[in-house]
């Protein structure tokens, strides 16, 4: 069972063009929450991802709801400058669900106080504000997956 990333409301093209670009040589699915900041059709969007947009699992979602819904049973991270828990402190299993907020402003804080506990941050110096998107998910993800023993992956 892959894992999950879910990016939302994402506003800058490259960004996800470059993480659909890790979910497909990992074999992870992606999840998109509208309103989204470019077109599926954006140019950055596609170079970014090259050629390996075919070999992603796209999902579009209207909602965070949608989302919900459609994982439903499956465990949920969220993850932010806000969390307490290093992702570095947690056991990720295969179907996880990564979730990921937009580049200015992150994941909203109504969903943050409601999920505490799955709440997660990535180490980084105070006086900064946040890591690259694209960076932030290959990180998390390539650490989910070599706890796993990267599974299905040479």
């Amino acid at each position: 069972m892959a894992f999950h990333i879910v990016l939302v409301e994402p506003e800058i093209p490259s960004n996800t063009g470059n993480i659909a670009r890790t979910c497909a040589v990992t074999g992870a699915t992606l999840g998109l929450v509208h309103p989204l900041g470019f077109s599926l059709e954006d140019k950055y969007l596609k170079r970014a991802g090259l050629d390996y947009w075919p070999e992603v699992r796209v999902i579009e979602f209207a909602s965070l709801a949608d989302v919900d819904r459609h994982y439903a049973g499956h465990r949920f991270f969220y993850f932010s400058t806000k969390g307490r828990r290093r992702y570095s402190d947690v056991r990720f299993l295969p179907g996880d669900v990564l979730v990921f907020g937009k580049e200015t402003s992150g994941l909203p804080d109504a969903l943050l106080e409601a999920h505490p506990a799955q709440v997660l941050r990535i180490p980084m110096r105070r006086t900064l504000r946040s890591l690259n998107l694209s960076n932030a998910v290959a990180l998390v993800l390539y650490e989910a997956l070599r706890q796993n023993d990267f599974p299905g992956l040479l």
